[in-house]
């Protein structure tokens, strides 16, 4: 099915005129549905007309949130090309190594940022958007551009474009790794539909034209989600571009937030905040949390500080929409039924089918351990560039999750192990093999396992033992560092150890399962 968006959006605007539709926290801006309509106008012709993007062009963001929200949906559903989304925290290397990957066209860059990407980006051929006015020594470098002179020029009129809602590849997100094995997600406009569909079928997180969502999280990864329902809710989307709780509880007060989305760790230096200084937060209705499960102790504390706000949310990066729930009742810390529920990641979004499978795609009992598989509208269409990956991880419209879970008699998912190695620390993926090859760069490392250790706050932390070469010298915090240089901070492991030997298999190979059990052993639920 074709559709104009130009069209759509214009009759929201026509809803919702007045309405803040948009507002950017640290740089003060405040767009209403009337003006955000014409803004990403503006910026959908910049793209078709002064940048030359077209259908098969790819583009990319490396941006702070503020900026974010003005670049992706609408704009992106207002003219041909592709966005790649990026994650603003990664190095300029884990940048250049997906730059190389989606060959963008254009990308737009924290002005920042300029002085240190500019010959990387230049070598690739892209021209440079600059989101804040520029030096003049930086304007007149050949290839780069001013976004808001871009923007003033340009036509704020409804434009024809028709995009094919299922055909036409709207987005790219990165799954993660730097070794030449990181995946790139490829969306289709459905796909986000399909995530919007989800928060209003989802009725617990309340949406309406009176919400106001704040995002601290970044827009290009998890908080994404909640950005369509609530603007095609006609609700406010607020952005900040760094997590400072102190900051995150002020503007929750002044702006009258009513959701957010935060992970666990967040939480719980969010409750001992607003225990030691208590802000007003009436107008906090719900609050979402995913990545890992809650503390049942201190999610009772939460409960008795902040109310019975709290919403679970399950999703993937290859079914971008809440796909199972754990809703507001559920948090009843004092409650023995709901405290077994609290360890599952809630029950499937009707219209979801979730299930089970053995190791031939066949559907297990409930009750029964097994592959989590996932087949809805949100199931993205595979991998950019990666036919090998999209055909071992997708069969029949099913995406293989490589998560070891069941689901109980009332429905509840529960999630007990991981296939894939992927560790989820404080809401971020960490893939262990990044981690070894950045830990095994270093001369005197002979071999590295790396696994995720039961954390209280952020779920599971990055953990890594290490064998150094025979006479070698290097100190844990000499191969810290040169993780955090490689490959950047949120994957650098939060302990590392020496050991003498690690477990391997016949051929050689470490078995992280057998590092990792015996972190996991008294833990019943194995999988954050």
């Amino acid at each position: 099915m074709k559709m104009n968006f130009s069209r759509i959006m214009r009759l929201m605007a026509l809803r919702h005129a007045d309405q803040e539709a948009i507002v950017n926290i640290e740089r003060n801006r405040r767009y209403t549905y009337a003006q955000y309509h014409l803004l990403t106008n503006r910026i959908a012709d910049v793209l078709r007309s002064t940048l030359q993007v077209g259908k098969g062009d790819n583009f990319m963001l490396i941006l702070d949130n503020d900026n974010l929200s003005l670049l992706m949906f609408p704009t992106t559903f207002k003219q041909e090309g592709t966005v790649a989304m990026t994650n603003r925290r990664d190095p300029l290397e884990e940048h250049a190594r997906q730059i190389e990957l989606v060959k963008p066209k254009v990308v737009f860059l924290e002005t920042a940022l300029l002085d240190s990407y500019y010959q990387t980006l230049r070598s690739q051929g892209c021209a440079i958007v600059v989101m804040d006015p520029p030096s003049a020594e930086q304007a007149a470098r050949p290839g780069v551009h001013s976004f808001w002179s871009l923007v003033d020029a340009a036509s704020e009129l409804d434009n024809d474009v028709e995009l094919d809602t299922d055909e036409h590849i709207c987005m790219l997100r990165f799954t993660g790794g730097t070794t030449g094995k990181g995946k790139c997600a490829m969306y289709s406009i459905d796909n986000w539909m399909a995530c919007r569909d989800a928060g209003f079928i989802n009725t617990d997180l309340n949406l309406s034209s009176r919400m106001r969502l704040l995002h601290v999280s970044p827009l290009s990864h998890g908080t994404i989600m909640l950005f369509f329902p609530t603007f095609y809710g006609g609700g406010t989307n607020l952005t900040m571009n760094q997590l400072d709780m102190e900051a995150w509880r002020q503007e929750v007060e002044s702006e009258r937030v009513t959701h957010s989305f935060l992970v666990p760790t967040v939480l719980y230096r969010l409750l001992e905040l607003q225990r030691a200084n208590p802000k007003d937060f009436s107008s906090l209705t719900t609050l979402i949390y995913g990545a890992a499960p809650m503390s049942p102790t201190k999610l009772g504390e939460l409960v008795d500080c902040f109310g019975q706000i709290f919403v679970q949310g399950y999703a993937a990066t290859e079914s971008p929409m809440i796909i199972a729930s754990l809703d507001k009742r559920a948090h009843q810390p004092g409650d023995a039924n709901a405290l077994q529920h609290l360890s599952s990641a809630g029950r499937a979004t009707p219209g979801v089918e979730l299930f089970i499978a053995d190791e031939d795609g066949k559907q297990l009992p409930f009750g029964e351990t097994g592959e989590i598989r996932i087949r809805c509208k949100a199931v993205i269409k595979g991998y950019y560039n990666n036919p090998e990956a999209t055909a071992s991880e997708f069969e029949d419209g099913a995406w293989k999750s490589g998560d070891l879970g069941y689901i109980d008699a009332e429905g509840y998912l529960y999630i007990v192990d991981r296939l894939k190695d992927m560790i989820i620390s404080g809401g971020f993926n960490v893939y262990a093999v990044e981690v070894e090859a950045a830990l095994a760069s270093h001369p005197e490392v002979l071999m590295a396992a790396v696994v995720g250790i039961p954390h209280a706050e952020w779920g599971e932390a990055v953990h890594a033992e290490v064998i150094l070469r025979a006479g070698a010298h290097v100190t844990a915090e000499a191969l810290l560092a040169l993780v955090k240089e490689q490959i950047g901070g949120y994957k650098t492991p939060k302990s590392l150890i020496f050991v003498q030997e690690l477990p391997t298999s016949a051929v050689g190979k470490v078995l992280r399962r057998k590092v990792k059990d015996k972190y996991w052993q008294s833990i019943q639920r194995k999988i954050n």
